[in-house]
């Protein structure tokens, strides 16, 4: 999601409604070499005027290739659930509003009470359900709650 959103800061706001179907197509493809087809269907089309997003999805390809690997409902709840990101900016929220803390056991146990929060908090993503299946059956014993 993010290498989508600092693709699109390279466009020009008349042409993202244009480009932005093309850059959909990279990372719904059926697999990687269906990506990396598209990739390159994109950098004929665009690459000419927008060089620097044709490079930037080549620069982090390794990164985009694992989650190709996860079927279309698994990659729509990892790149829709922003749950990592809540909990880094509820942790840093803690941390900034202490001015300092009298020892390194005193901000360990603040930040154990944020995560033990935040965990009440936390509700389930949309394809969730569809999604721990898919984890069961691609990691086995290593998901919670799999057959063993």
């Amino acid at each position: 999601m993010h290498l989508i959103r600092n693709s699109l800061a390279f466009v020009a706001w008349k042409d993202r409604k244009a480009i932005l179907p093309a850059i959909k197509a990279i990372y719904r493809a059926e697999n990687a070499d269906m990506a990396l087809v598209r990739l390159e269907e994109f950098e004929d089309e665009w690459g000419k005027r927008y060089p620097a997003i044709g490079q930037a999805w080549r620069r982090a390809w390794e990164h985009v290739v694992p989650f190709i690997a996860f079927a279309p409902g698994v990659r729509k709840m990892i790149y829709t659930t922003n749950a990592v990101e809540a909990l880094h900016r509820s942790l840093r929220k803690i941390i900034k509003t202490r001015g300092s803390f009298p020892n390194d056991d005193a901000a360990l146990k603040l930040l154990y009470l944020a995560i033990k929060n935040a965990g009440l908090r936390w509700r389930r993503g949309v394809e969730w359900t569809a999604a721990m299946g898919q984890f069961a059956i691609q990691f086995g014993s290593r998901f919670p709650g799999s057959a063993r």
